[in-house]
This record gives structure tokens, sequence and C-alpha cells, in this order.
């Protein structure tokens, strides 16, 4: 006699098949998150062979994130209009294409008119791989394909840099974008193949156009805000004052509309499930802090202790292999314990990576600057991994493909913010540090008057003297930002405990029900 849950097993995949689905949804993934951080070590040399400042570089940063942050929440509409198979096939082709004719570009203007296309490609692949992986895995396989799937999500991020840094240094910027293209198509076909069967029916439903103007209207000035703020002195600038009013507005209005509106482009009303909504928080939170100490490493290794952008690339990576056995055994604790503890475990282990870091000095080796990144790689998926199931675990089948998309979303806006509060608070906390020290200092003018004995001139001594000061305090302004990253994973660590407790079986539906598509 077969059962319901045997029918329903035969909709998934199985076998080879469920092996080629898992790494087709994976790579698809790492591909979109790599990008968001592979053109971080590039803006230089593309602003000299594109002769434009590395402040008007910026730019190809902020078009790609703007673009990507639109289309992650817009995700659950496109998959219920034109079904989530062919809208994730077509972002893969689209996204190989597009990355091509990046390379191409000969102006910044085209550069960024080309990312932004990229973003639209990209931004799809991030919540429809995940929302695919849930309904075509079977139920007793789900965990470790989510795990598979989570460590993209975690080395995406930290293999961006190494590989735009190594292939820069190697050939030029323009193959950091050309590379994708060979490893996109043949993806995108791979895809097809294996999970056109899984197609789910589509509903044509009318486009939200207010909702979606209003969505481009705050998330667009925010991320300008973001990606230029530093450089124009926050709100200190008129522009910059003008943009985070227009985000303010555009928010307020955007959740008042899509609140009321019968056919809301972004489906704000499962927040009222308590579960996910909490979900939402901890993850803005916990991933800010973790993506601010992946932001600041670099930065502390190259411009302090003068590594090389390669090697603060590796060390920065060795966290996402340290990561890579910890995934699995984060799904097995998952089947046994409560996920809250488990993520409270996890924010705790990455607080104490930050912590740790606030006792280097100058004198700091590379062995032991990675003792901290041990901590960090343990952390990432004790923190992401039950997130995930805990924010779609509750919700409806109907709702998975848009919580997905709005768990995307919120990380990937939860990243952009980070970025530019850690990079302001360093800079700031280098300048106070510095004139703290200056203010202090014993004996300054004993040790230039010795310099200048030994055969320095005045000049030079002076320079070597306020070298030494600046880099004091820059070492010491990093150890102040680190301080304050593991407060908010300490606040983070017991905010994770307002959600409810999640249903025993990991990724049900809030009635132990595995989600499946319609």
């Amino acid at each position: 006699m077969t059962t319901a849950d045997d029918a329903q097993d035969k909709e998934h995949a199985h076998g080879l098949t469920l092996a080629l689905v898992v790494l087709v949804l994976a790579l698809a993934n790492f591909l979109a998150v790599m990008d968001i951080t592979i053109v971080n070590v590039l803006v230089p040399q593309i602003a000299g062979s594109l002769a434009v400042s590395s402040a008007d570089g910026t730019w190809v940063i902020t078009s790609y994130a703007v673009a990507e942050a639109i289309m992650v929440p817009l995700t659950g509409w496109l998959a219920e209009r034109f079904g989530p198979v062919r809208v994730f096939v077509l972002g893969i082709a689209g996204f190989g294409f597009v990355s091509v004719l990046c390379g191409l570009a000969t102006t910044l203007p085209m550069l960024i008119a080309f990312r932004i296309m990229l973003g639209i490609c990209g931004g799809p692949l991030i919540p429809l791989s995940q929302t695919l992986l849930l309904t075509v895995v079977p139920k007793k396989y789900e965990m470790p394909a989510l795990a598979v799937w989570a460590m993209t999500t975690i080395l995406g991020p930290v293999a961006g840099p190494v590989l735009g840094g190594i292939i820069t240094d190697q050939w030029s910027w323009p193959w950091a974008f050309h590379f994708k293209l060979p490893l996109a198509i043949p993806l995108a076909i791979l895809a097809w193949y294996v999970l056109k069967k899984h197609e789910m029916p589509t509903k044509k439903t009318p486009v939200d156009f207010v909702g979606l103007g209003l969505l481009i209207l705050w998330v667009g000035a925010l991320q300008v805000m973001l990606g230029n703020g530093q450089n124009m002195d926050w709100f200190n600038n008129s522009f910059i004052v003008s943009l985070l009013i227009v985000t303010i507005i555009g928010f307020i209005s955007f959740v008042i509309w899509e609140m009321t509106d019968k056919q809301p482009i972004v489906d704000l009303r499962i927040f009222k499930n308590r579960a996910f909504s909490v979900s939402m928080f901890v993850i803005f939170l916990a991933y800010g802090a973790m993506f601010g100490a992946v932001v600041l490493v670099p930065l502390w290794l190259q411009n302090i202790l003068g590594y090389t952008a390669t090697q603060a690339g590796y060390n920065t990576a060795f966290a996402g292999l340290i990561s890579l056995p910890v995934a699995p055994l984060t799904t097995k604790l998952m089947s046994k314990y409560d996920h809250r503890g488990i993520v409270m475990v996890g924010v705790l282990f990455c607080a104490a990576s930050s912590l740790s870091r606030i006792f280097f000095n100058l004198d700091v080796t590379f062995a032991q600057s990675l003792w901290p990144q041990v901590l960090q790689g343990i952390s990432f998926p004790l923190i992401l991994i039950p997130l995930m199931d805990m924010s779609v675990s509750s919700l409806p089948v109907k709702d998975t493909a848009a919580g997905a998309g709005q768990f995307n979303f919120i990380r990937t806006l939860s990243g952009a913010i980070a970025t530019a509060i850690v990079v302001a608070v360093w800079e700031d906390a280098i300048k106070w540090n510095k004139a703290v020290l200056a203010g202090t200092l014993q004996h300054g003018q004993d040790l230039l008057n010795l310099m200048q004995s030994s055969g320095f001139s005045e000049g030079r001594a002076r320079g070597l003297f306020d070298m030494a000061v600046l880099q004091q305090a820059a070492q010491l302004g990093t150890n102040n930002a680190f301080l304050e990253i593991s407060v908010v994973l300490l606040i983070t660590a017991a905010a994770v405990w307002i959600a409810p407790k999640p249903p025993r079986q990991a990724g049900g539906n809030g009635n132990g029900k595995p989600p499946v598509g319609p």
C-alpha cells in the first residue's frame, strides 16, 4: 500500500541525481555570494585602468550590491510568476554572460551598468538555491544537503578576495569576471537537466509596481549611502543626509504599502510569525558582526601589519577551511538539541574569536593570527545552518520561497551595513587613539633629538616618529573595533532565546512536516 509519504518521496531527487542537485544548488549559490566580495580587491586596478579615482571605482561594488539587494526579496514573486526552476536556470546563464560583459567594459558607466545587470541575475540565485534544496531533497538527506549549501554561503565571501587577488596579480582584473562564464554555462545546463521535472506551477499575479518602486527607492538610497558615506564624511555631507531621509521615508512607505496591498511584491505579513521574525533579528545582528570581522581582518593585516592581499586572503580563508568539518557535525546536533542553544554556542565562539584579537599588538605572528580564525570558523556553521532552518521551519509551504528570499535579503543587507559601520568605527578609532597617544607621549622630543643625532634629518626623524605613532594608534583602533563587535555578539547570544522553541525535527513547516512543492 502506497502511503502519502511514499508518494511525496517519489517527487524528490535520489541517487546520482540527488548528488547533482545538491552540487548545482551549492555552486550557483557560491558564484552569487562570491561576487559580493571578489571586486573589493580589484577597485584600485579597475580605477587605474578606466582612469577614474578609487572613490569613483567603489561604485562598481555599490551597483552590484544595490541590484542584488533589490532582487533577493523579489524572489518569492518571481518564483510564483515564472517558476523557480526557470528563474534559477536563467539566472545562472545570465550571470555567466553578463560577467563577460563586465570584463569587456571600457568605461566606468559601462561597467556600472553591467554590474547592475549582474546583480539582477545573481540576486535570485541565493534564495532560490535554498528554496529548491528544501523542496527537491528528500527529508532524510535535507540536513546534510543544507550543510553543503551553507558552506558555500560561508566560503563565498572568504574566497572572493583570495581569487580576486590571485587572478589580478597573475593576469588582469577583467579575468576576475571572464572566468565565471565557463563555470556558469555548464552549470545552467546541468541545473535544467536535473531540476526541470521539479518545476512548480506558476500563478499570474498582478505586478505591485508601487511596492517595487518603493523597494528600489529605499534600498538603492541606503546602499549608495553606505557605499559612499565614509568617503563623503557621512552626515556632514548634504548628499548623504538626503540619502538618509530618502531611505527612511521610502522604507516607512514601503512597509505601509506592502502590509495593506492585496498582492504585495514582498510579503511582509510572514513577519507576524514570531519564530521567523526573531530569526531575522538574530541573523541581522550575528551575520553583521561576523561579516564585520571578515572585513576588518584583511584591513588590519594589510594596512597595519604589511601583509599582501594574497597573504591576507589566505589568513581569512583559514576560517572557511575550519568550517568544513563543523558543518556536518552541526546538522547532527540539530537533530538532537534545541536550535537556539546551538546558535548561542556558535555566537559565543564568534565573540571569543573577536575578544581574543583585542590583545594583539604589532608583533603578532601569522601563526598567532590564525587562532581566532579557528574559533570564527567553528562559529559560522553553528550560527547559519540552525538559523536558516528556524527561519523557514515554522512557515507554511506557500511562504517558503518568500521566507528564504527575505532571510537572504536581511543577511545581505546586514553585511552591507556592517561593512560601512566597521570601516567608519575603525578609522575613527585610529584618529582618536592617535590624538590620545600624541597628547600623552612622554619624552617625544628626546626621541626625536636622539634620531637626529644618529644621522636622520629633522624631517625624516619626524616622519618616522609620526609613522610609529600612527601604527600604534591603528593597532589600538583595531582592538577597539573588535571589542565592539564582541559586545554585539554577546547581545545576540541572549537575543536568540526570544524565539519560540522550533519543531523537534529540523526542516519542518511548523507542524513537523517537511516543506514540499505545491
